[in-house]
């Protein structure tokens, strides 16, 4: 039995060092096969990439110009996204793959949404594994940039906990609040530029689907842990950094920033907008306890292309919005993250500023008429045959200036009357707070004039499209973001007899089966 068993053992050791064999036989030919080829590499770059990056990687292409931010310059062998530790400058080869393939989308490799505020798309469903790693392959020529001498760092787990968190929102505070706002919104104090001295925007932490890689914690930690190259993002982990992080302190503040996020200012697939009708009187400013009966629904902004002058690099991507009536108004809170309060004659605004400041602005657009078949005016302003109603509200001019009301009319982007908003009842006031503007706009339901102002019925569904101004980034006029047609949908009181009919019914039905049943007992006693 002993000589058996180790001349079987000697059997399995074998299949095993066979196996093993075959394992590795198997990487090498993969690694082989998806080795990057730089010459094909220049096919697909030459392609599909250029266009943006520029002929000799220098992130000049024909449509450079139009994008904010910038298309990466390969050229300087600078990279932001990276998982190499912040004294190595090139990534590793996953790290390319992850940012051809996704994006710079949130936390994806399938695709590209195009909402996160910048134009690189994600190309896995064009580019092949072996197509990825040859334009890998040819961009790190641009820049003479080798393979990575130091591997990705090591992220040791982390858990979230509520200490923790207390922990990481206090060293937030005390480290992050400069450049990311006291509650994480990117409303920075100081005006910031990265290397080549482009303009730069702290993250947006309340919206994690703008993330250019994701919120998840452990990317968080990544990024708190290796820094952004070529921007004021420092590495948290470089013990020459003053303001170094110990392993355990990076993951309280990852999980503390990976919690800022606000799901609700995500747009959806929905877009219909429900007014919540309530007894009484409908909140006079954006706090008012009463908007807590109705929900946000948000929507993607995108920027104005259709009229000169025409607005291509947008500082907006979305708002979201509630909606309030009773049985005399409709009031409407408009609620968008903004990273600066625009006052011209404010020197700190100035500063933070890319050029000359005009007012914030929000602007609602209605029919007037509201369509019977579907046929909506053009939502651009509308056209000749179908008038459109605007509501705008806009900032302070100045410290000392009122916030201003108008009410417009418009058949096109060139016929426009502005009338008297006070004579249509219409009010409107706006709060800004620590990134973010708050805007209550009221107006009767039947109000002002039936010919030139929508007259508001409940029950239906009615077309209605908003527009935003960031004043800091030379927003005025038609340079703008904007929305297409969505609806609103004033939802009627429910009748008391919505509550009477099921009891009704019910007793009904109760009835008949108390009388078959007496029926069925007499029907036995029978027989």
């Amino acid at each position: 039995m002993t000589i058996l068993n180790r001349e079987h053992n000697k059997r399995f050791v074998g299949l095993i060092k066979g196996a093993v064999a075959l394992v590795l036989f198997l990487s090498v030919s993969s690694s082989a096969a998806l080795a990057g080829d730089a010459q094909k590499g220049k096919e697909i770059y030459d392609k599909r990439c250029w266009w943006c990056h520029g002929g000799q990687g220098a992130g000049d292409g024909p449509a450079a110009e139009r994008l904010n931010p910038p298309p990466r310059d390969f050229t300087s062998g600078v990279y932001k996204w990276k998982t190499t530790p912040f004294d190595e400058m090139a990534p590793t080869d996953n790290d390319f793959a992850r940012m051809i393939k996704g994006g710079m989308t949130h936390n994806s490799i399938a695709g590209w949404t195009g909402m996160n505020g910048t134009s690189m798309p994600g190309w896995a469903d064009m580019l092949s594994d072996k197509d990825v790693a040859d334009l890998t392959a040819y961009i790190r020529q641009f820049a003479e940039l080798g393979a990575p001498e130091k591997a990705a760092i090591t992220i040791p787990s982390g858990g979230s906990s509520k200490e923790g968190l207390e922990k990481g929102k206090k060293i937030f505070q005390d480290r992050c609040t400069e450049c990311h706002g006291d509650e994480g919104r990117g409303d920075a104090t100081k005006k910031l530029k990265d290397d080549s001295g482009f303009r730069t925007w702290p993250r947006n932490f309340s919206k994690a689907w703008t993330f250019r890689v994701s919120n998840d914690p452990k990317d968080i930690y990544t990024r708190v842990s290796v820094g952004i190259s070529g921007t004021q993002m420092p590495s948290f982990a470089d013990p020459t950094n003053t303001k170094k992080l110990t392993d355990e302190e990076r993951w309280d503040v990852a999980n503390y920033v990976s919690s800022l996020d606000a799901p609700y200012k995500k747009p959806g697939a929905n877009t219909v907008i429900k007014a919540m009708k309530i007894d009484g009187g409908l909140p006079e400013g954006p706090e008012d306890a009463a908007w807590e009966q109705a929900q946000f629904t948000s929507l993607y902004l995108v920027p104005q292309l259709i009229a000169k002058e025409r607005h291509f690099t947008p500082s907006l991507d979305a708002i979201s919005v509630k909606a309030l009536y009773n049985d005399k108004e409709i009031a409407l809170l408009l609620e968008w993250d903004d990273r600066t309060r625009s006052l011209p004659d404010n020197p700190k605004a100035v500063e933070i500023a890319d050029g000359e400041i005009f007012e914030d602005a929000v602007s609602v657009q209605w029919p007037v008429k509201l369509p019977e078949e579907g046929e909506k005016p053009y939502f651009g302003m509308g056209d000749a045959a179908h008038q459109v109603n605007i509501w705008q509200w806009k900032s302070e001019a100045s410290s000392t200036a009122p916030q201003v009301v108008k009410l417009l009319n418009a058949k096109g982007f060139k016929a426009v009357e502005e009338r008297d908003a006070s004579k249509a009842g219409l009010k409107a006031g706006g709060i800004y707070n620590k990134g973010t503007w708050k805007v209550v706009m009221k107006r009767p339901l039947a109000g002002g004039d039936p010919q030139k102002d929508i007259q508001f019925t409940d029950g239906r569904f009615i077309p209605v499209a908003f527009a935003a101004w960031d004043g800091s980034n030379q927003e005025k006029g038609s340079r703008h973001e904007m929305t297409t047609w969505n609806w609103i949908l004033m939802q009627p009181e429910a009748s008391n007899m919505v509550y009477v009919w099921p009891v009704a019914v019910g007793i009904i039905i109760l009835g008949f089966e108390l009388v078959w049943l007496r029926s069925a007992r007499g029907r036995r006693k029978k027989e």
